[in-house]
């Protein structure tokens, strides 16, 4: 496997730096593209699906793209360790008939020491907005800028 920097252990820049890495692949909205952060077995749960592997994750994110339109994902540094970072998120996106929502949730993340991450364990909760409530503004597909801000200057 090919090292993922940055590696464990993690300083606060390195969770930081691996966060926002994880973030801009997840904008990108391709499943090829964030499998490759993930070890060939890696088990997630996510709500409450339980799936392993690279051909389960590229197939999960492949059907959570066809049906959550706009993506925009936001995430920011909860607590690391070594080899462990946990995340809180926030992502706005809107169905087929036009409802927009926001998911809020917290991500538990640890790593080989290659900086693949081996698990991962998400619980999410969405929340019907209006369009005019939108905070996550930024040209799509692609990753945040950094000017935009982020979730604690957004008051999430």
């Amino acid at each position: 496997m090919t090292p993922r920097p940055p590696l464990p252990p993690f300083t606060r820049e390195g969770a930081i730096e691996k966060i926002r890495a994880a973030e801009d692949a997840w904008n990108s909205c391709d499943p090829e593209r964030c499998a490759k952060a993930y070890t060939p077995d890696s088990r997630w749960r996510n709500r409450s699906r339980f799936i392993t592997g690279h051909d389960e994750i590229v197939a999960f994110l492949t059907q959570k793209w066809e049906r959550e339109h706009d993506y925009r994902l936001i995430k920011e540094l909860w607590a690391f360790t070594e080899d462990r970072i946990a995340v809180r998120f926030a992502y706005e996106w809107h169905s087929e008939a036009g409802q927009w929502f926001r998911a809020y949730g917290n991500e538990n993340w640890q790593f080989t020491g290659e900086g693949l991450m081996s698990e991962r364990h998400a619980s999410i909760n969405d929340v019907a907005i209006e369009e005019s409530e939108r905070r996550f503004h930024w040209d799509r597909p692609g990753p945040r800028p950094a000017d935009h801000p982020g979730l604690g200057e957004l008051g999430l």
